[in-house]
């Protein structure tokens, strides 16, 4: 490889999901159709509530914002992966690898920082119905989209910035594929002791802080609905956050579930093949998972397409 300033390299390998030749046509159509599916599905959705009046409120506006991430996230690893496969190659560029980084991660933490805005969301119209109007207000409501985006940005910048710092002396083969940031750290040849502790800080803050807020929320949200007398009223209530629980408890399941996994199984290419599950399956299937379960999507889906919504 040819030397790259500080680096010592300019471009790093990709090693991908498999290196069976007869598997690269099926991988290549599975995460075709999966990346077209998460694309058009989660675009279904932002349509939809945009023309739709009676889904112009703070639980849609915050789901359009969700779903437009979703498609972001994906396209950061996904689109490399399918020229990898169909061109038979390896390589990503080292600015291509920090470049991939910093989106990844800024898209991930946003992704994260949404689920907890509506959990809040829900907790607010659940648990105080008669205030939430005045509260939830579109400026708060752009707020708190803004301030995510924010603090997602400057993690991802914090963190490809202190790549940027590493030095690479030899060949770099990633088993994963997409430029994951541990598996980046941990073939560097300098010290990586600070890059350990801000990952381990921003995972701890970005990662924990999101899911105790969204665990007060539902906390919170199951304590009032146990206090509805009627049954019926309990299913209204309970219906209006169970597809945002669902996501949550496939987003953070999956997610934590390959990061334990790994760090059981000390197996660079499981984990990779597990990180398909949040990196790729959970954003497809959100907009399934919301259309599904909601009257007012399924609504708004069949007036832009024509056809009914089951």
């Amino acid at each position: 490889m040819e030397a790259d300033n500080d680096t010592g390299i300019s471009e790093f390998l990709l090693l991908g999901l498999s290196e069976e030749p007869e598997l690269q046509p099926l991988l290549f159509g599975m995460f075709l159709s999966m990346y077209l599916i998460t694309v058009f599905g989660n675009l279904l959705i932002i349509l939809a509530v945009r023309s739709d009046p009676h889904l112009h409120t703070p639980m849609y506006f915050f789901l359009a914002n969700l779903s437009f991430v979703d498609i972001c996230f994906t396209s950061t690893t996904v689109p490399k992966l399918l020229l990898n496969i169909q061109t038979q190659g390896k390589v990503i560029t080292y600015a291509g690898c920090i470049t991939q980084i910093y989106f990844f991660l800024l898209f991930a933490d946003w992704d994260d920082f949404l689920l907890a805005v509506m959990a809040y969301d829900r907790f607010l119209a659940i648990c105080h119905p008669l205030r939430y109007t005045v509260i939830m207000d579109p400026w708060l409501c752009g707020l708190l989209v803004l301030v995510s985006w924010i603090m997602s940005t400057l993690n991802s910048l914090l963190q490809s910035l202190m790549v940027l710092r590493l030095s690479f002396c030899a060949e770099v083969e990633i088993p994963h594929f997409f430029c994951e940031l541990n598996q980046v750290v941990g073939h560097a040849c300098s010290d990586t002791f600070l890059n350990n502790i801000v990952i381990y800080f921003a995972a701890v803050l970005l990662g924990g802080a999101p899911l105790t807020g969204i665990i007060y929320s539902y906390s919170k949200i199951v304590s009032s609905i146990l206090r509805i007398s009627a049954a019926q009223g309990k299913y209204k209530a309970f219906s209006t956050c169970a597809s945002h629980l669902s996501v949550v408890s496939l987003f953070y399941g999956t997610s934590l579930g390959v990061y334990l996994s790994s760090a059981a199984n000390h197996s660079s290419h499981k984990s990779a093949v597990a990180s398909v599950m949040y990196t790729v399956v959970t954003p497809m299937l959100n907009p399934f998972i919301y259309s599904l379960r909601n009257r007012d999507i399924k609504r708004a889906l069949k007036r832009i397409t024509g056809v009914p919504v089951i």
